[in-house]
């Protein structure tokens, strides 16, 4: 699922590793505080002390690396509200595949053996090391010399497929 911001960089800064841990340590009056320093109100009476805390830890690195995109977030909220059914199924699916629609000048990387792999997708197919493929099972292969899922050995594709039973 997508971020409404690009990260740059993995890793988390080191502003925020010290506020993760500056949370850690406070007790669940000092993460009521610093709720409502954030959220600028009550927190939730109910909640405990963990949930208070991942609440504000999310919130901290959805402020700094981006939020979840806001059609992940409706995806989501129709999950909560409606159930797992089939209709969910169907929902995710088509989530999964605009999600890996490519467009041309995307470069895919994947490493092998200690070897990176860039792949540039054109408008007819892809671009691996100055030639020219329809598919990237093909590159897959050409990688590995073992046949692979083209879309899944470049990470474009969950490992476990969601199964829906009638």
């Amino acid at each position: 699922m997508g971020r409404s911001k690009s990260i740059a960089a993995k890793a988390t800064s080191p502003s925020m590793e010290g506020e993760i841990a500056h949370l850690r340590d406070l007790d669940i009056k000092g993460l009521r505080t610093r709720w409502r320093s954030v959220f600028r109100r009550e927190p939730p009476a109910h909640l405990p002390r963990h949930l208070l805390f991942a609440v504000l830890v999310y919130r901290l690195q959805a402020d700094q690396l981006g939020d979840i995109a806001p059609d992940t977030a409706r995806l989501l909220k129709q999950i909560a509200t409606r159930g797992a059914s089939l209709e969910t199924a169907r929902l995710t699916s088509e989530f999964d595949r605009r999600r890996t629609e490519l467009k041309p000048g995307t470069i895919l990387m994947r490493e092998w053996n200690g070897q990176p792999h860039r792949v540039m997708v054109l408008d007819e197919g892809f671009a691996w090391n100055g030639k020219s493929y329809d598919s990237l099972s093909k590159i897959a292969f050409a990688i590995t010399n073992t046949k692979w899922n083209g879309p899944r050995f470049f990470g474009l594709r969950d490992k476990i497929s969601l199964e829906v039973e009638p």
